[in-house]
């Protein structure tokens, strides 16, 4: 199922969602400019679980990438399907939550994720990036606050393509419990680089987004009257 709109209308301009948006497509842009230095960068600003336990590596170097990560992808799929999720669900929380407590959010629910991915998986020389363990947080926020909206989704029915209004809810646990079972039929958690899906950092940000949209101070949403 390929996402397309929801139902919720924002009340507020998006300016982190958008933010965000461009910033992890700028990102990309100067990845595609590295050419043979791009793998060095890749280890240098990915999240490297086996780097985080290293004794001699310092705090800003065991910490770092995992904000850093968030901004990198592994080529255009990658990005733009991140992005798609970013732009559909992303501008509802930041209008329940304000700018300033979206963007703490979201880099919480990335943390979370990175953090998730290395403790599963502590001797993985590969790095991990991506902004799919924050916006999977994103999705679990979603969830919690907006259960009852309905999501407009182009779904492959008998090799033809339909589109489809489904209930957030539906979607959201259907989205999760995909990534849980993809997650639990590995033999071992793979990380989310060109090789492989970093499975256990999807579950990871959004159980947290799910924790941090409950505890969060939320705005009260603004009614238009005529």
């Amino acid at each position: 199922m390929i996402p397309l709109r929801d139902t919720i209308p924002s009340s507020s301009y998006p300016f982190v969602t958008v933010g965000l948006i461009t910033l992890n497509v700028l990102a990309f842009f100067y990845e595609l400019s590295l050419g043979r230095e791009l793998e060095l960068f890749i280890f240098r600003y990915g999240a490297v679980p086996l780097r985080f336990f290293a004794a001699d590596v310092s705090i800003v170097e065991r910490f770092f990438p995992l904000f850093t990560s968030m901004f990198l992808h592994g080529g255009w799929v990658h990005l733009l399907g991140n992005m798609l999720y970013l732009w559909i669900f992303g501008d509802n929380i930041e209008d329940r939550l304000g700018h300033a407590r979206f963007l703490l959010f979201y880099l919480l629910c990335g943390l979370a994720a990175a953090l998730a991915q290395i403790y599963l998986n502590p001797t993985s020389r590969i790095p991990m990036v991506g902004a799919s363990g924050a916006i999977a947080g994103v999705l679990g926020g979603y969830l919690l606050l907006f259960p009852h909206s309905r999501v407009l989704a182009l779904v492959p029915v008998f090799f033809f393509l339909h589109f489809i209004e489904i209930p957030a809810f539906v979607f959201l646990i259907f989205w999760f419990l995909m990534q849980f079972l993809s997650g639990a039929a590995s033999i071992a958690p793979t990380q989310e680089t060109v090789g492989g899906v970093a499975w256990w950092a999807h579950i990871g940000g959004f159980v947290s987004g799910l924790a941090l949209a409950y505890v969060f101070p939320k705005r009260k949403r603004q009614v238009w009257s005529w």
